[in-house]
């Protein structure tokens, strides 16, 4: 069985495992992380976070407090199919519009920023930093750009029940450097 094919059976399981989590726990997950915050060894600069998709955890709690401790807050745009996404600038309560899969996103009016910590949503992830997202390689592809023009740090954001054993790899895809659940964050490796 190829990767794309043993990548497709796992999604579709992981799919169901977040969307059980996120039942039970839709309403104190994002808490959880805020209170928790980012790594300490991380200084103030400007993170990107994301608005939940389908079953998503959500970050904006965390975005908050973020923002309350000097960051400057971003949000992803997908341009198109095969290609990094841009970040714009974004603080929790401003306006949205529809983007792609109607996934709210900043007007183009609000500035294109490069991010030092991407906060990165996923199907599932493990220990070593690997994750599984929907297969379209727009996170993969965004940290390979960033990661040529400066230091980033990647945060996988998560449900602790989307962890598994672990996920199948493919050439082109980036491990994280953290992950933070509900439960706990870790440094991956």
């Amino acid at each position: 069985m190829d990767i794309a094919e043993v990548k497709r059976k796992a999604r579709t399981a992981a799919s169901k495992r977040r969307a059980e989590a996120h039942e039970l726990l839709k309403e104190v997950a994002g808490a959880a992380l805020a209170e928790r915050g980012l790594p300490e060894s991380l200084p103030p600069g400007i993170v990107s976070g994301f608005i939940p998709y389908k079953s998503e955890i959500t970050t904006i709690p965390l975005l908050n407090r973020l923002r309350r401790e000097g960051w400057q807050t971003a949000l992803p745009v997908v341009i198109a199919p095969e290609q990094p996404l841009v970040f714009r600038a974004w603080a929790p309560g401003e306006p949205l519009v529809p983007g792609v899969w109607d996934i709210p996103i900043p007007p183009e009016t609000a500035p294109e920023v490069l991010p030092d910590v991407l906060l990165v949503p996923m199907l599932a992830f493990d220990r070593r930093g690997y994750r599984l997202g929907y297969g379209g390689g727009f996170y993969d592809r965004s940290l390979e750009k960033l990661r040529r023009l400066k230091k980033v740090v990647a945060v996988g954001v998560a449900y602790h029940d989307q962890m598994a054993d672990e996920v199948p790899v493919g050439p082109h895809d980036a491990p994280l450097d953290y992950v933070m659940t509900e439960r706990e964050s870790f440094a991956c490796g």
